[in-house]
């Protein structure tokens, strides 16, 4: 069985975005601004820059340089008050930005060259730039979210001490 490259990374991303979606259903409007100290950015902050990446990255993604003179990099990781639902529609708009662009792309346009900061980069390199960015930023999300609910998180995947059971469940259906 084999899975276009695009195809591929779509189903990472969005699996990326799921993350985080789990991860925001589990916390309160409090949890999303709290920082471990001042140089530490808040999940609100993740989001501020997630979505300023994604939108000067993707948009007009093969026409323009990814590093769009309009995005203000440096305010993204300013402290701010938004709620959460203002973040959530953030997170969102960045997302369906990069998606959107993936899904338009041809396995052709992966030799294509853009570039990001004026540095030239086939679309596909762009690609994997940004599957490791991203994920990055999420397990950061993560992290904050588990430790502000402690004993009360959700699980994203195996609990642990559970994989014993996990997997004698899912073989004993084949």
């Amino acid at each position: 069985m084999t899975t276009s490259f695009l195809a591929s990374a779509v189903q990472q991303f969005e699996s990326s975005k799921s993350l985080g979606n789990r991860s925001f259903e589990q916390l309160n409007e409090e949890a999303f601004h709290w920082q471990y100290n001042e140089e530490s950015n808040s999940i609100a902050i993740i989001i501020q820059h997630l979505n300023g990446n994604m939108l000067s990255r993707w948009t007009d993604f093969l026409t323009t340089d990814g590093e769009k003179e309009s995005r203000q990099r440096d305010a993204e990781f300013e402290v701010t008050k938004l709620c959460k639902d203002e973040l959530i529609k953030r997170w969102n708009e960045g997302w369906d930005c990069l998606l959107n662009t993936l899904k338009s792309l041809t396995d052709e346009d992966l030799a294509k060259t853009i570039y990001i900061r004026s540095e030239a980069h086939s679309v596909l390199e762009a690609i994997h730039r940004q599957l490791t960015h991203y994920p990055y930023h999420v397990g950061q999300i993560i992290l904050i979210a588990k430790m502000m609910k402690g004993d009360d998180w959700q699980s994203l995947s195996i609990p642990k001490n559970t994989s014993k059971s996990y997997n004698d469940e899912k073989f004993s259906r084949k």
